[in-house]
């Protein structure tokens, strides 16, 4: 049974591979596959075969039967495709027509966000600083105010590295390929919590007055849930000059605020606590989409919690070797993917990162 199987195979591929016309490859499905078929005539006979034999015989039979109904499928299709009669059903073809256009991708809009985010700053003097995602504890915790055993490292759930550096740098590629080594003080690591350790990097290097933002990733050790994610965009921000106050810091973001929302917003501060900051506030925005007469985002309270900010601490520039004497300057701190879902009135963070290009192609 084995060998009339492995002839019908043979014969089959032979005749399938000069099959010219869809009726060539029809006359060969009822040669096979037909109610008296070669294959019908094989399956006729299991029955009088050993138990142990029909099983096997069965079994190549029906093998055989799935082959041959995938390689007819495929040469009806090529067949139809390239037959005078296929070419005739679908109309004239004219072959100097260019083309179909293919699709274009676009920006992200966690892009987009973010590129009129630095917009926006840079006209208002604003520079953008950048620093390594992977930090040390020095920059990340000590060098703002929280010194080993502090409570406040509670605050931001971290993962801790094993050490990712040789002699006294870390290593990173920037966006032009190009390998940038940051220094550091200690030897214990771990993928940055915030991106305020910017600010002292930047301080370090720099003398005041200053203004800067520091957009990054950072990464938090915390259960995913609609407005939470392990892994998300961040903007920080400082200004230090003689003679900063609350006042600017409130100019500065209502001005932010206004031009990003496309609408005049409030802006109200309530008090908090950041050990990097004294005094330390929350920020909330009038709410862009009710205008404060209450809704599902701002929960019927008028208002949007949008960052934390405050005051730099005085320790924050004794740790960038500066004298705090006679300086002052506030910080802010703002979660991306918070900006992005009130911007375009995403109610679930996740689908940022989803990519489900009916959600993306919205952008």
């Amino acid at each position: 049974m084995t060998d009339e199987i492995k002839t019908i195979h043979a014969s089959f591929k032979k005749n399938i591979a000069v099959a010219a016309t869809p009726d060539d490859a029809e006359r060969i499905r009822v040669q096979y596959l037909g109610r008296k078929g070669a294959l019908a005539t094989i399956f006729d006979a299991l029955k009088n075969l050993a138990p142990e034999e029909r099983k096997r015989a069965g079994e190549e039979a029906n093998a055989l039967r799935r082959e041959i109904e995938e390689r007819l499928a495929e040469k009806r299709a090529t067949l139809e495709q390239t037959s005078h009669e296929g070419i005739l059903k679908k109309g004239w073809l004219d072959v100097t027509r260019p083309g179909a256009r293919l699709p274009k991708g676009h920006l992200h809009p966690v892009t987009q966000v973010l590129r009129e985010i630095e917009e926006i700053f840079a006209s208002i003097g604003f520079n953008i600083a950048e620093g390594p995602e992977i930090e040390t504890d020095f920059y990340n915790f000590q060098a703002l105010n929280m010194p080993p055993g502090h409570p406040a490292r509670d605050m931001w759930d971290t993962f801790w590295l094993n050490q990712p550096a040789k002699d006294g740098l870390i290593a990173r590629t920037d966006l032009q390929n190009k390998s940038v080594l940051w220094p550091h003080r200690d030897n214990k690591f771990l993928l940055r919590t915030h991106t305020s350790p910017v600010q002292v990097r930047y301080m370090e290097t720099h003398e005041p007055p200053i203004r800067i933002i520091a957009p990054g990733i950072v990464y938090r050790y915390e259960a995913t849930d609609a407005s939470h994610e392990i892994q998300f965009h961040q903007v920080e921000g400082l200004m230090v000059d003689k003679n900063i106050s609350v006042a600017n810091f409130k100019a500065v973001m209502r001005e932010f605020s206004s031009r990003l929302f496309g609408k005049k917003v409030s802006l109200r501060l309530r008090p908090s606590y950041f050990p990097f900051t004294e005094p330390s506030f929350e920020a909330d925005i009038s709410c862009v989409v009710c205008d404060q007469k209450g809704c599902s985002l701002c929960k019927q309270s008028g208002w949007l919690e949008l960052f934390g900010a405050g005051m730099v601490h005085p320790a924050v520039f004794k740790a960038a070797g500066w004298n705090p004497a006679g300086i002052q300057g506030f910080a802010f701190g703002i979660g991306f993917a918070r900006l992005v879902a009130m911007k375009y009135k995403i109610p679930d963070v996740r689908l940022l990162n989803g990519g489900d290009l009916r959600f993306l192609h919205q952008f």
